[in-house]
């Protein structure tokens, strides 16, 4: 069966994922403050217009004119699309009644019930939604972050909709506010961010994703102003690789294992065939 891939719009990101996001998925990106996981976003949003895709973005911890203003700085015109109706930006973050695309409540029911409206609004067609951040929902309740992912997922779903859902992660521990999200994703980039020569370094890795042969390898990625973010190459095997968390540097190297037996079992296949 062909798999219809959305492209993230982040240059050098997409040949890393088989060429772009699996449509209908629900990716969670995730890592430290400051690591590119809204400039990520951004890219995303503005590709989906380029492709006439719906567009809604729910942001949590930055306005909509916050949002609005950090895409106009990558060349990205957002208060355009809103106007011509093609994109929609919830704001969980200032709460004012009077704003219909305003959350007054930071719950995951009117998150949906939100999204829903927004999609309505926008009309038939294929769908890409933001959620930055999933965190705001669990701060107060890290245990129901499994069980409010789900119910985003399992509901959204049967609106052809591609989500991408940011999850903030401690400075001090490099651990999420709740690990519900990355069980129920199907798919999982991590960012991470190193000082190294007193300069700060982002890196990329994409831990997981459903139905596509993956890069398994650290990139780094680099935020310029008036281009945003792209990919450069992969990181070689150095400290910056022990500086990942455990469980990431043991799922990559399993990941490794697996292909390398995979391809082994399709060469004594075809010895066996000729």
């Amino acid at each position: 069966m062909r798999i219809e891939r959305l492209s993230t719009g982040v240059r050098g990101f997409d040949p890393l994922v088989a060429g772009g996001i699996p449509r209908g998925f629900l990716v969670a990106v995730v890592g430290e403050p400051g690591t590119g996981k809204s400039v990520f976003c951004i890219h995303f949003a503005r590709r989906g217009l380029l492709e006439g895709d719906k567009v809604i973005y729910v942001t949590t911890e930055e306005s909509r004119e916050s949002i609005m203003r950090q895409a106009s700085m990558f060349g990205f015109d957002f208060e355009r699309a809103v106007e011509e109706g093609r994109m929609i930006i919830i704001d969980a973050l200032l709460r004012d009644k009077r704003d219909e695309w305003n959350m007054t409540e930071v719950t995951v029911d009117e998150l949906i019930g939100k999204v829903i409206q927004a999609k309505k609004a926008l009309g038939y067609g294929r769908t890409r939604l933001i959620i930055d951040s999933m965190s705001a929902f669990w701060l107060d309740k890290p245990a129901m972050a499994r069980k409010y992912s789900y119910m985003v997922k399992r509901i959204l779903s049967k609106w052809d909709m591609t989500i991408l859902a940011t999850s903030q992660y401690a400075i001090t521990t490099s651990y999420g506010f709740g690990f519900g999200i990355e069980h129920v994703a199907d798919g999982i980039i991590r960012f991470r961010k190193l000082l190294r020569n007193w300069e700060l370094k982002r890196y990329v890795i994409v831990e997981k994703m459903r139905q596509t042969p993956h890069s398994l390898r650290v990139h780094e990625v680099e935020i310029r102003d008036g281009v945003g973010m792209l990919v450069k190459g992969p990181v070689e095997a150095t400290r910056d690789e022990v500086t990942l968390p455990s469980k990431v540097v043991e799922s990559v190297k399993k990941g490794v294992e697996r292909k390398a037996i995979e391809e082994e079992l399709m060469e004594g296949l075809l010895s066996e065939g000729m």
